[in-house]
């Protein structure tokens, strides 16, 4: 499997970021696809077959930490990209949310 799950909803609290410019001040790190939980089920081919798909976005997928699992919360087509390249990790940016 590539994911760790896969889920349809964002189950930890609010946290306030929605525009890529609310993520700019976290910084990417490496995060391991097995680790991932999606909180989409579904995606839109042509999110992940575009040329341009971070053109209007962030480079980084955002992950959010809370619980110690990881929330893949955007980016969903970036890890799946990542995952057909046979790579085992990405780079995103991971917010840590407390309890």
């Amino acid at each position: 499997m590539i994911f760790q799950s896969v889920g349809d909803t964002r189950p930890y609290p609010a946290h306030g970021r929605s525009a890529p410019r609310d993520w700019a001040d976290v910084p990417p790190r490496a995060v391991r696809l097995e680790q991932l939980t999606t909180t989409k089920s579904a995606l839109n081919l042509h999110d992940l077959l575009a040329d341009d798909s971070t053109f209007y976005g962030d480079l980084f997928p955002h992950v959010v930490l809370w619980r110690e699992r990881h929330y893949l919360e955007d980016g969903l087509h970036r890890a799946l990209r990542a995952a057909l390249q046979q790579r085992s990790t990405l780079h995103a940016r991971v917010l840590e949310l407390d309890d």
